[in-house]
């Protein structure tokens, strides 16, 4: 069983969940809410945690209706939290945005060891950059594939895009990020 997944027991967490069993609830959210929360974040939610909330709580309001396999909750679930991304940044189109106090606070525990800690804020600040160097369908795509580890047919649902347009999104998009990386390459 790979991390994020249920596994041999999802037919029975999800007719629990259905039932509106708390402990179901829980361990459908533990098993998925960090690479939603990840997905969030690269996205570049402006609250990477509470967005992954409302995410749940749509599956929480809807979960009665979804009958299928735990990869087709999957899909699903990061349908939603697309879904929940798209209409966020259309929020912030809309309304004005009020700058800060210019503090950059971050909402990360601190683990104690500050080398890890710091190479782990480069590390998911270069993930975003590279992501910003993309076109938005493509870092979609890319996201989808590599982070919810959904399936092109999967994306094209999702996305209300062809499989061919998902395939050709993926292909540029990698493209892409690797003009990207050899322009700037990583170091180790």
């Amino acid at each position: 069983m790979s991390r994020g997944q249920i596994g041999p027991d999802f037919d029975s967490v999800l007719h629990a969940a259905r039932a509106g069993a708390p402990w179901a609830l829980e361990r459908l959210y533990l098993a998925l809410s960090p690479a939603v929360v990840g997905y969030l974040r690269v996205q570049g939610a402006a609250d990477p945690e509470d967005l992954t909330n409302e995410v749940f709580l749509g599956v929480l309001r809807r979960i009665a209706s979804f009958d299928g396999t735990e990869d087709e909750f999957r899909s699903w679930l990061f349908t939603i939290a697309h879904s929940r991304v798209v209409d966020e940044r259309r929020r912030g189109e809309r309304r004005p945005q009020i700058g800060g106090d210019g503090l950059d606070v971050d909402r990360d525990p601190v683990g104690g060891d500050a080398e890890h800690d710091a190479l782990q804020r480069l590390s998911s600040q270069r993930v975003q950059a590279l992501c910003e160097g993309l076109v938005a369908d493509q870092r979609d795509v890319l996201l989808l594939r590599l982070m919810a580890g959904l399936t092109i047919e999967a994306i094209a649902e999702a996305l209300g895009k062809s499989e061919g347009a998902v395939k050709a999104l993926q292909r540029r998009g990698l493209a892409n990020l690797r003009k990207i990386l050899e322009r700037d390459p990583v170091s180790l």
